[in-house]
């Protein structure tokens, strides 16, 4: 198996240590394994996609400006 090493800012790591029967390891391990998948989707989706870097763009804009407002409305 291979080994990372991780820099983690002095707070995180006061946090980590209060929870010392936590499996830091194992978390760090699930939580690239959920990141590897979701590039995994991405690169299937965007390899059969059709759109220009030009239209992704515009459609990310307008889905953000679409989530802005709801969330506006819901007063978050």
């Amino acid at each position: 198996m291979a080994t990372i090493t991780l820099s983690i800012p002095d707070d995180l790591m006061t946090e980590m240590d209060i929870s010392k029967e936590i499996n830091w390891s194992e978390v760090a391990r699930e939580a690239i394994r959920i990141k590897i998948n979701q590039l995994r989707m991405l690169r299937a989706i965007t390899s059969r996609s059709q759109l220009s870097q030009e239209d992704a763009l515009e459609l990310g804009k307008q889905i953000n400006e679409s989530l802005h407002q709801r969330y506006k409305d819901l007063g978050v």
